[in-house]
């Protein structure tokens, strides 16, 4: 399984074994939170992004999203809808940024095929930019998490490896030079369950666009409470 995971990172992100730039690779800080009333299928999800173009200064990104979910008894499927407020910097020196508030609606579905776990999310996108018109995006992500030392990935003391892949389209072009293809994210990562409700995770993230590319470095931890 080790051997797997590795030829997984090395396949997909052979910029990891090329010599980069600091100034090249971005560094994104997360936060997810999930409260959950015990016995209630309610849930308040609450996250916050700090994305940088290098990987500990020049912000790229603040991110603070918010939302309600609804969770099915069985577990396999959750409903979001919530409002997330962004603020994006410019790369180099300066200082200026530009707002954006976003309102969104996701779909959660879970699968399981042996050990492994899958997650499909679909996500719509309502987007008012800082002087900008308004405009909707559509997004599709699947999430493949393999327990490494554990039959599950709740367990206390669980290392987990997962990779997901996330594909954006517009709703709308609001240009000629505006593509319906938005951007696409590649990632892989390992996971550590300190607790059943607390996990850190480590990985690396390749960003495509019709532009650029550009690798990312993530530490996230992913925080559930569930009230008594």
């Amino acid at each position: 399984m080790k051997k797997l995971c590795a030829l997984l990172i090395l396949f997909f992100f052979p910029s990891l074994l090329l010599a980069q730039n600091p100034n090249d690779l971005g560094g994104w800080y997360m936060y997810f939170g999930n409260f959950r009333w015990k016995d209630s299928p309610w849930a308040i999800h609450g996250e916050m992004q700090l994305r940088n173009f290098n990987t500990t200064s020049d912000l790229d990104q603040l991110l603070i999203r918010s939302g309600i979910q609804y969770n099915s008894k069985s577990g396999q499927t959750s409903f979001l809808a919530g409002y997330a407020s962004i603020t994006n910097g410019t790369a180099g020196d300066s200082d200026a940024t530009l707002h954006e508030n976003r309102l969104y609606q996701e779909a959660i579905l879970r699968q399981k095929a042996g050990k492994i776990g899958l997650m499909h999310r679909y996500r719509y996108e309502q987007r008012w930019i800082e002087n900008q018109d308004f405009r909707t995006r559509f997004r599709y992500a699947l999430f493949l998490n393999v327990p490494l030392n554990s039959k599950e990935l709740s367990e206390k003391g669980s290392i987990y490896f997962q990779i997901y892949d996330e594909i954006f389209i517009n709703g709308e072009r609001l240009t000629p030079a505006m593509q319906f293809f938005d951007r696409n994210r590649i990632y892989a990562g390992l996971g550590f369950r300190l607790q059943k409700g607390f996990a850190i995770q480590l990985g690396f993230m390749e960003q495509t666009t019709n532009s650029l590319s550009k690798g990312q470095l993530q530490v996230g931890i992913h925080h559930q409470l569930l009230s008594k």
